[in-house]
């Protein structure tokens, strides 16, 4: 649930930026109040269709996504790379996980404008990722038509031009057929495994490889303009046996590549192709 509201009535977690002071150079701004239950939750916040500029050091427009605390200081978790608080999306949008601990939170969703001009906040959709059972209430049941069971992830991608975009991990992530280029990426597993239960690594330009990373720690680079042009995905030794992970990559010229799978290099038929988007999927080995 949203409301829209007077940003003057919140206060972040994070401190406000710099340029949101009093004058001509004050930004134009506007929010929504979004409500969540406990739980894991995708806020997917769309385009925005305010003019280009600049205030200060701002490149406007720009959304602010941050958490709110109560009186018992409990606050949302906005889950990325950065470790703050907060996130902050240009004009494209993009998707903030975010965990609502027990009796809910709420997150400001803050859009900034030119000043003097009308700002209003991008379209939200809420999306849960996790299961709204108790712990003892019963597991998930098979799937009848004999399917695997899917573990559910998100990833992160530092995308040439647009910077970090964090994605649920369902179907292809990335930008393909649009040949923006991934520089890094990372996984993690959101239900049943944990961070440190999959690993990863990269490739890059004449055959340079990162060592194997693991706690949903970014692999690769960040403004280098080093394009990934291959991956592989693998999971812990000790959860290697009950699960396995399947992976796509879709590259510039090459097309799609795979599916690989535990461990395997995704890599292209043309040398140093660089990646746009990648397909994974976590799955729950069958007992026969």
């Amino acid at each position: 649930m949203t409301h829209s509201i007077n940003t003057s009535r919140f206060e972040p977690t994070d401190a406000t930026p710099e340029m949101a002071l009093a004058g001509s150079d004050q930004p134009s701004t506007t929010a929504n109040l979004v409500a969540l239950e406990q739980g894991l939750y995708a806020l997917e916040i769309g385009a925005s269709p305010c003019m280009l500029g600049q205030v200060s050091s701002l490149q406007v427009p720009a959304v602010h996504v941050s958490a709110l605390r109560n009186e018992r200081e409990q606050g949302a978790e906005i889950i990325g790379t950065s470790g703050h608080g907060d996130s902050w999306l240009d004009r494209e949008g993009g998707t903030v996980i975010v965990k609502s601990p027990a009796g809910g939170a709420h997150v400001l969703v803050t859009a900034y404008g030119l000043p003097a001009q009308a700002v209003s906040v991008p379209d939200i959709q809420v999306r849960r990722l996790d299961r709204s059972r108790s712990n003892d209430a019963a597991p998930r049941p098979r799937d009848p038509a004999g399917h695997p069971e899917e573990i559910r992830s998100e990833i992160v991608l530092h995308v040439e031009r647009l910077g970090d975009r964090r994605f649920p991990g369902e179907g292809w992530v990335g930008n393909r057929g649009k040949k923006l280029r991934i520089e890094a990426f990372s996984i993690r597993p959101v239900d049943t495994l944990l961070a440190r239960d999959i690993e990863f690594k990269a490739l890059g330009p004449k055959g340079r490889q990162t060592p194997w990373v693991t706690d949903a720690k970014l692999c690769g680079t960040r403004g280098r303009g080093l394009p990934l042009t291959g991956f592989a995905i693998r999971l812990a030794q000790h959860a290697a046996e009950r699960f396995d992970v399947v992976y796509q990559g879709a590259f510039f010229e090459s097309g799609v590549a795979g599916p690989h799978r535990n461990g395997e290099l995704c890599i292209p038929p043309i040398t140093d192709d660089p990646l746009e988007a990648i397909n994974v999927r976590l799955i729950r080995r069958s007992h026969r």
